[in-house]
């Protein structure tokens, strides 16, 4: 055991030998939080100052006392292990509910979309905060429809315009978007048979992506 972690351990069982609400416990808990917080896991995202303030909200529960779980059992690992162990879940569960939260905005955005050449409305960039990067979510949906592993986007053809396919207007449609007008000139078919054919073909196998990676419900 290193030194960090004989501390640890020192303090931890300082802390626990005093009621619960006691100075001397929040004493010695605010000792350790100061001993521990600049090892323990970093990442850089928007929530995980979230995730962190709820493991040490967590660690003051059940450091000593089952209070909202199962209590630290040090013959389980350290007290760095249990904590990060714990982080990550949290940081999992935030990653996991922003990603159910584009796929909910996205797809609610697409079902928009005009049926007619002069909508413009469906523009799927106003989903996501302005970033200079991709949001994750759109990257995803890109390369889901680039790979199209079971070959549906390509098999899904317009009827009489056999070179217009889901897999061609999905990727055309995601940002930075190409208009239904520059894609009629471009395909040959009015804009408006290129919305409908949208809606009621490619929306719904966005649909069912978004279902399967479980971002939609």
């Amino acid at each position: 055991m290193d030194r960090v972690e004989e501390q640890v351990q020192r303090l931890v069982t300082e802390a626990c030998g005093h009621p619960a609400g006691s100075r001397p416990r929040q004493r010695n808990l605010t000792r350790l939080i100061r001993l521990i917080a600049n090892k323990l896991w970093k990442e850089n995202t928007p929530y995980y100052e979230d995730a962190l303030q709820q493991t040490w909200v967590y660690f003051c529960q059940n450091i000593c006392e089952g209070n909202r779980g199962e209590a630290y059992n040090p013959s389980r690992g350290s007290v760095l292990t249990w904590l990060n162990t714990y982080l990550k879940r949290r940081l999992q569960d935030f990653y996991i509910e922003t990603k159910k939260q584009q796929a909910t905005r996205f797809m609610g955005r697409q079902r928009q979309l005009g049926r007619d050449e002069d909508s413009e409305t469906a523009d799927p960039l106003d989903n996501f905060p302005a970033s200079p990067d991709p949001p994750p979510l759109l990257e995803e949906v890109r390369a889901w429809a680039e790979t199209d592993q079971t070959g549906e986007l390509r098999r899904t053809r317009l009827q009489d315009h056999p070179q217009v396919t889901a897999q061609i207007l999905i990727l055309r449609r995601l940002p930075p978007e190409t208009s239904w007008k520059a894609l009629a000139a471009e395909l040959g078919v009015p804009a408006s048979t290129l919305s409908s054919f949208y809606q009621r073909q490619c929306l719904p196998c966005l649909r069912k992506f978004g279902e399967s990676e479980g971002y939609i419900e």
